[in-house]
């Protein structure tokens, strides 16, 4: 594999998106709207009474801290599948398609142009969603609840794989469908599990520790590399080529 050439194409895919208002709303305005509301609801919840119970916040802010899992789950997506069925509708594919380029260092710079600015904003949101989320409970808890050891993983293993896992899906839903809103609402089904899982938290079904985390991520590391696998296996680019219409 050429990576100069899958650079070459991540860098011409992070030109495009610039331009698309869509990607740039999803990937700066979410992020920050959700680092900002969550201390903001924390700072206020039972204000009248005196506050979350300093005993209680950190069931609160392990479940708020597992939307930075959720967030590269949903950002990828108008990226991943833009980059492909949305190219094809514009008639920008095809030249590329025709090069010597591999089908593996299409997908590979195809990915690192949705990997990288989901990443970003995840990492961005988080490091918001600490610092302001720290000053709203210090008083109450005695000390900083974050950064921590949970959180390490959630940034660090799980973001990371969930970015990977909402990449690869919205590339093959993309290879299959022939609009980018299809493509889309297909690959953005992704959260949904993380919802679930996060919802269980807050009503106490599930703790979101150190071992629950870390089972999570082998499970999404499986999901990761089968998805991979499906992802190649259905990028056909004659088929694209010949076929699309």
């Amino acid at each position: 594999m050429n990576l100069s050439n899958s650079w070459a194409i991540a860098a011409k895919d992070f030109k495009t998106f610039r331009r698309k208002r869509t990607v740039i709303y999803t990937v700066v305005i979410l992020p920050i709207l959700l680092s900002v509301l969550f201390p903001v609801i924390i700072q206020f919840a039972g204000r009248s009474s005196g506050g979350i119970p300093a005993a209680l916040l950190p069931k609160y802010l392990d479940s708020f801290a597992f939307f930075y899992v959720i967030i590269p789950a949903i950002i990828p997506a108008p990226i991943a599948s833009y980059s492909i069925v949305g190219e094809k509708m514009e008639r920008s594919l095809e030249p590329l398609l025709a090069t010597p380029t591999t089908d593996g260092e299409i997908l590979f710079g195809k990915s690192i142009a949705a990997f990288l600015p989901a990443i970003g904003a995840t990492y961005g949101g988080a490091a918001i969603f600490m610092a302001l989320m720290d000053a709203a409970t210090h008083s109450r808890l005695g000390y900083y609840y974050f950064p921590n050891q949970e959180m390490a993983i959630i940034l660090l293993l799980l973001a990371p794989l969930v970015a990977l896992l909402s990449i690869e899906l919205n590339v093959t839903a993309s290879s299959r469908v022939n609009d980018v809103r299809s493509a889309g609402q297909i690959g953005s089904i992704l959260f949904l599990p993380f919802l679930g899982i996060y919802l269980a938290s807050e009503i106490g079904v599930i703790t979101l520790n150190t071992n629950t985390l870390l089972i999570i991520a082998g499970v999404l590391a499986v999901l990761a590399l089968a998805m991979f696998r499906v992802s190649t296996a259905v990028f056909r680019r004659e088929e694209i080529l010949t076929k699309w219409k």
